[in-house]
């Protein structure tokens, strides 16, 4: 599991307000800490879009437009996550890090 990369992952079960279901998720956590720990931490995808929120990020999974949901950021075991679909590429991880310290940072 590497960083930027995403990968099907199942966040059931979910309390309120969290993103629940198997659904895509971009993987945050360094590569150091994914390669040594037994949890990842993730942004969750969704095709639900809201352009005007800040907290998210637009990105082109396949064939389909959706947004990383930066606002729902979690921590999971590695036994939530499945295959890979892709990976971010160098300028959506370039803006996801960005937003992440907009968000969470200094």
């Amino acid at each position: 599991m590497k960083r930027y990369d995403i990968r099907w992952a199942a966040l059931d079960p979910a309390r309120g307000s969290e993103m629940a279901k198997t659904r895509p998720v971009v993987i945050v956590s360094l590569d150091v800490l994914n390669a040594q720990l037994r949890t990842v931490t993730v942004c969750p995808l969704t095709t639900q879009l809201h352009p005007g929120w800040r907290s998210r990020l637009g990105v082109r999974v396949g064939r389909q437009d959706a947004e990383i949901a930066v606002d729902q950021i979690r921590t999971i075991s590695k036994t939530r996550i499945g295959r890979r679909l892709g990976s971010l590429t160098d300028d959506e991880a370039r803006a996801l890090r960005r937003l992440i310290t907009e968000m969470y940072g200094e």
